[in-house]
């Protein structure tokens, strides 16, 4: 919970919540995610294809997201498998895709 008596913590809380928020706030993104709750990992071809955008695009969100610490990857060969990394974003999107 926030402490609100400290309100330099509390400032640099919520400025953190809130880019972890706009990072997950598109479309692609949040497809990427759920396809990756869904799956629990998988490579840009696989995600390409469960979405209509390109495969630079979708290489390109991922990217954010791997560089907010939300997703993970890690080499197999030649091809590299991105898993979720952040637990609470993982949480967040389940319960934002349940309410529909």
């Amino acid at each position: 919970m926030i402490d609100f008596n400290d309100k330099e913590k509390t400032k640099h809380l919520l400025a953190e919540k809130a880019e972890m928020f706009k990072t997950i706030a598109h479309p692609v993104r949040l497809c990427i995610l759920a396809m990756l709750i869904k799956e629990e990992q998988s490579n840009v071809t696989d995600i390409h294809c469960c979405i209509d955008v390109s495969q630079p695009t979708v290489s390109q969100h991922l990217a954010k997201l791997k560089s907010a610490g939300i997703v993970s990857a890690e080499r197999n060969g030649t091809e590299i498998i991105y898993k979720i990394k952040n637990q609470e974003v993982k949480h967040i999107v389940e319960e934002i895709l349940q309410s529909n």
